[in-house]
């Protein structure tokens, strides 16, 4: 229990934190995790603030298990990716998907639109079905 209380220490993406103290933690000091690991292992690069968000999105989507994440990342890591790269894998559908959205959104399009009836996240969860051969493919 006091353990359930520290929240995670320190991040390691090829160790799944415990979803309970994970959600737990506020989104900062998730972000700031995923920021210390990247420093600690020496990959520091531009816009590592935005990759650190994407990284604790995903994260926070493998927590849930109401999810469809999970299920992708386990299957992403049984076609020969490691946790990491399944992260990045999930990681890259996620930015699409947000880019997508923001350009419809800047483009005008409006949640009263013809085509707005469709859950917007449903591009994105079918995206999630991308082999980890494809991903590979695509990175």
């Amino acid at each position: 229990m006091g353990r359930m209380k520290q929240g995670v220490r320190k991040y390691d993406p090829m160790v799944a934190p415990a979803p309970e103290q994970w959600l737990a933690m506020t989104e900062q000091q998730r972000i700031d995790l995923v920021l210390a690991y990247h420093r600690r292992v020496g990959q520091r690069a531009e816009g590592e603030t935005a990759h650190a968000v994407i990284h604790a999105i995903v994260e926070n989507q493998i927590a849930d298990d109401e999810l469809p994440v999970r299920g992708t990342a386990q299957r992403l890591r049984s076609e020969g990716l490691d946790r990491h790269e399944a992260i990045y894998a999930i990681g890259s559908v996620l930015a699409g998907h947000i880019n997508d959205l923001m350009r419809k959104a800047k483009a005008g399009s409006r949640p009263d639109d013809s085509n707005s009836a469709a859950d917007p996240n449903e591009a994105y969860v079918s995206e999630l079905e991308q082999s980890a051969e494809g991903w590979r493919r695509s990175a």
